[in-house]
């Protein structure tokens, strides 16, 4: 039988196009939260619940009204009488009046009437033994004065109930899975691993385990179990088919079983140009072939093409040659299809974007994030001792919400050792990444801002951004600094800030009420001058920063002072992070009144009550307009407002 030549060779670029071009379905997959490990998000999950759910002490001490340390220090102690105890995992059976503490544990709930807690170290404690004046629970010497939520952990303040916790394409490693336990997740929608059939050929393999005839230049098959081991890694699961010969018959059974079972098939062996290979014939008659060899050693022999239109990909027979155009070519579309990133290495050159600087004493992990610079950001434009010297380096900042929140771990992509005898990690140092996976990398989008929906939706859009949804204060804070691609800003915003303005929308602020206001509220001034509960949003978001300036002009119309107006707010001071969260409740009843937008009150049919319109500005890093990420967003942000 006359040999089959190879046909025209094609170029790597063209191979890889070719196999991406495969279709491999990626579907969705609903598994339970301890199946997850592993898996990848196949679509966003918001919280449902406030994490903590109740204001709870940060350590060990005492639980206190703060006005009753007003003026306390060291010299001159608040006298205070002991009413109870309080342990983690109970209910307060206590209440906390003027001039009275009780003891409480790290992670307790506080109870009714104590606003702060002060740590047992800066207390001492008479038994009521010795002082007979005090309660039963003797009297307690604060040597510290303490303002209101010091050292309280308040609802929401790690995770704030319908905040966007997890995003699309989201790689769910154990720190995920801690999160998505911690808000109560059962289930996971997941993308569904690409069934990978793969099937070895060739009349000299042996499946390990059986008797090789070296004479008959028999060998043990080694590409079937190493390449299933490899489309695992890649995410993908691998179906192994019984070997089978040179024979066309057994060939066309096996592939076209492989075929009607999963979503791509793979084969290795038969592939070359010799007088007994079938393969090659058996995908021109049952399918369509796309191309027979490239121009890439090893790797020569790969074939590529359909069966009944499933993708098939036929590797070379040669291990080595196998697994490194399987790794090259066929890999990251499995990857792909899995919603993976291409894995590139465990370790990571970058340089530090800022300062960081750590008490002496303790050898030290530092939980990290990396940003991609823009195109000569780094070209000599910081000093220090080792300059950088490549501008594909990733920024590297740190990434630290305290050692009881979830969330810091997610934030981050790895860690920097910092030895105990270093005090500092200099911005513009280089620094060595030891990443969380060998998937990780930094992320396609590095976001700083709002918590607003259009965004939120916006984002859904990108592959595996980042935002940190920490207000509009803090964004400009970073974006100043230089630290995030895109910084989302609402509000009122001073001139002259850093950044270049890409889109702006509108966004309607105003008073959540219960469906038909029960109470008639009809503005601000009857959430000043009238008994309601208020629930407030954080002092760094754009809502709260209009709302305060709305106060501002209601005391000057009124000739007020706009901290007695904020003091005559019940709740002021009690914020809630996300956008939802005043709204969540005024639903569950903890509020007459919350500070949102109509989105919200939409969301949870309420009533409205308008104080304006807000603009919401999406500002770029100028050094990273042209980043293709940063265009996405923008166009995103533009479609849907």
């Amino acid at each position: 039988m006359p040999h089959k030549e190879f046909r025209d060779l094609v170029d790597p670029e063209t191979a890889r196009e070719a196999v991406f071009d495969l279709p491999i379905p990626a579907g969705t997959d609903r598994v339970s939260l301890q199946d997850a490990a592993g898996r990848v998000l196949a679509e966003r999950v918001d919280a449902t619940i406030d994490v903590p759910g109740f204001d709870r002490a940060s350590l060990d001490g005492y639980a206190l009204r703060s006005a009753d340390t007003v003026g306390a220090d060291e010299a001159n102690p608040a006298h205070l009488s002991v009413v109870g105890t309080v342990h983690a995992g109970e209910e307060p059976g206590v209440t906390v009046g003027d001039g009275e503490a009780v003891e409480i544990s790290t992670g307790a709930v506080m109870p009714d009437g104590a606003d702060a807690m002060v740590p047992v170290e800066r207390t001492d404690r008479a038994s009521a033994e010795d002082d007979e004046s005090a309660a039963g629970g003797g009297s307690l010497l604060v040597r510290t004065s303490v303002a209101p939520g010091a050292n309280v952990a308040v609802a929401g303040s790690d995770v704030a109930a319908g905040e966007r916790a997890l995003g699309p394409g989201t790689h769910l490693t154990p720190r995920e899975i801690g999160l998505l336990s911690a808000l109560g997740v059962e289930t996971v929608p997941v993308r569904a691993r690409p069934r990978v059939g793969i099937v070895s050929t060739g009349d000299e393999l042996v499946p390990p385990g059986g008797a090789v005839d070296s004479g008959r230049g028999e060998i043990y098959d080694v590409n079937s179990y190493s390449i299933a081991a490899a489309v695992e890694d890649a995410g993908g699961e691998a179906i192994r088919y019984p070997h089978v010969g040179d024979d066309w018959d057994a060939m066309e059974s096996v592939l076209r079983e492989a075929a009607a079972e999963c979503d791509l098939v793979l084969s290795s062996g038969s592939t070359s140009a010799g007088a007994i290979d079938v393969v090659y014939r058996v995908i021109e008659e049952l399918g369509e072939l796309v191309f027979h060899g490239v121009s890439v050693k090893p790797g020569k022999p790969m074939l590529v093409g359909r069966l009944g239109g499933v993708g098939y990909v036929g590797l070379p027979g040669y291990p080595v040659s196998a697994m490194m155009t399987f790794r090259t070519f066929v890999a990251p579309a499995i990857r792909e299809a899995a919603g993976l990133t291409v894995a590139e290495t465990a370790t990571v050159e970058g340089v530090m974007a800022v300062d960081e600087r750590y008490p002496e004493g303790r050898h030290r992990l530092l939980p990290v994030g990396l940003v991609e610079p823009g195109p000569d950001e780094l070209n000599g434009d910081v000093t220090v001792e080792q300059p950088a010297t490549a501008v594909d380096d990733p920024l590297v900042y740190p990434v630290d919400r305290g050692s009881g929140a979830t969330t810091s771990l997610t934030r981050a992509d790895g860690i920097v050792e910092f030895s105990a005898d270093r005090t500092s990690l200099a911005a513009g140092e280089r620094v060595t990444v030891s990443l969380f996976s060998a998937a990780g990398g930094p992320p396609s989008l590095f976001g700083v801002g709002e918590d607003d929906p259009t965004v939120s939706r916006a984002l859904d859009a990108l592959e595996s951004p980042r935002y940190l949804a920490d207000g509009s204060r803090p964004a400009l804070r970073s974006l100043r600094i230089g630290l995030p691609d895109v910084a989302v800003v609402a509000g009122p915003i001073e001139s002259g800030y850093d950044g270049v303005e890409l889109t702006r929308f509108s966004r309607e602020w105003g008073l959540l009420v219960p469906d038909g206001d029960p109470d008639g509220v009809s503005g601000l001034a009857a959430v000043v001058d009238r008994d309601l509960r208020f629930a407030n949003r954080t002092a760094a978001s754009g809502v709260r920063r209009s709302f305060d300036a709305a106060l501002d002009d209601l005391a000057s119309s009124t000739d007020r002072d706009p901290d007695a107006l904020a003091s005559a707010i019940d709740g002021y001071d009690v914020a809630v992070r996300a956008h939802d969260g005043p709204a969540r409740r005024v639903v569950a009843g903890e509020a007459d009144v919350g500070l949102g937008l109509r989105a919200s009150a939409d969301r949870h049919a309420l009533g409205f009550v308008p104080l304006g319109d807000q603009p919401v500005r999406l500002l770029a890093n100028p050094d990273r307009v042209e980043k293709p990420a940063v265009d996405r967003l923008h166009r995103a942000v533009d479609d849907l407002s």
